[in-house]
C-alpha cells in the first residue's frame, strides 16, 4: 500500500486533479476536521467527491476519525501551543481513538490512497503524523508526500 499525503492549498484545481490521476491514486481520504468551509473552493464535500469520481475515477471518503479536534486545531491557530505540542496532542488523540490501527484492513482493496488536508506542506500538518503512525505499523506501507 502506498499513502499518499496532500493539501490543496497553494494548488489549481488543474495542479490537485493532476495529481491525483497521474498518481493513480484509488481513494481520497479527505481527513479534514470540516470539508464545509467557503474556504475549501473546489475541495468541499459533495463537489470534491463528484470531481473524483468524473475527472479521476478515484473514490472519495471523508473520515473525522482520523482529524484533530477542535480545541486542538483552535489552540495551534492561536499560538497557545506549539507544533510539538500539537503533535503529541494529535498522536495521543489517534492512540486513544485507535482507528489508525485498523486503517490497513479497513482500506485493503486500495493500494493507492491519498491522506487530505489543506495544508500545502506535509512537514506540519496531521496527515504526515497519520500515515506515518499507520506505516509504524506494517512493512508494506510507503508514504509520498505530494
Amino acid at each position: 500500500m502506498i499513502i499518499y499525503t496532500m493539501g490543496f492549498a497553494q494548488k489549481s484545481a488543474e495542479e490537485f486533479f493532476s495529481l491525483i490521476s497521474d498518481n493513480h491514486i484509488e481513494l481520497l481520504l479527505d481527513i479534514r476536521l470540516n470539508n464545509k468551509s467557503q474556504l475549501a473552493g473546489f475541495t468541499k464535500g459533495n463537489d470534491l467527491e463528484f470531481f473524483l469520481r468524473e475527472i479521476c475515477k478515484c473514490a472519495y471518503e471523508h473520515n473525522v476519525e482520523y482529524a484533530p479536534t477542535k480545541e486542538i486545531l483552535t489552540d495551534y491557530k492561536n499560538k497557545e501551543i506549539d507544533w510539538d505540542e500539537y503533535e503529541k496532542r494529535y498522536v495521543a488523540l489517534m492512540n486513544e481513538r485507535g482507528s489508525y490501527q485498523s486503517f490497513e484492513n479497513n482500506f485493503s482493496p486500495y493500494k493507492k490512497i491519498a491522506l487530505l488536508c489543506s495544508e500545502p506542506s506535509a512537514a506540519q500538518c496531521h496527515r504526515r503524523l497519520l500515515a506515518e503512525l499507520i506505516q509504524g505499523l506494517s512493512t508494506d506501507i510507503q508514504i509520498r508526500h505530494l
